[in-house]
């Protein structure tokens, strides 16, 4: 989808998708863009419909999904790349999202 047309909003959503394995805070991407933290989430919700660290989550997750089936890297080079500690809290937050294990999700859609 387009950009927002809010500046700082389109800058953190580009923050965020180029590099989702930062640990984002909202203070942070506020930080970035001029924005208190409280600010940034107003306008981020009220631009994208969903709060920025829910955003993150989801784009994370999306990019996992991706990765699951496009490629044969470990669950644990998944993590690193998309933002998790590691391959149990991918997993914990994917199951969640997605209803399945990560591992499952790659065998469903194995090609």
């Amino acid at each position: 989808p387009a950009l927002p047309a809010d500046d700082a909003v389109a800058a953190v959503l580009r923050a965020m998708e180029q590099h989702p394995q930062l640990p984002w805070t909202v203070a942070g991407l506020g930080e970035q863009v001029g924005l208190s933290r409280a600010a940034l989430a107003r306008r981020f919700t009220e631009h994208v419909g969903e709060p920025p660290l829910a955003y993150l989550t989801r784009w994370r997750l999306a990019l996992a999904a991706d990765l699951l089936i496009g490629t044969d890297l470990t669950l644990s080079a998944i993590a690193a790349r998309v933002g998790y500690a590691n391959p149990f809290a991918l997993s914990a937050a994917f199951k969640r999202l997605h209803g399945t294990s990560p591992t499952s999700f790659r065998s469903r859609h194995a090609a």
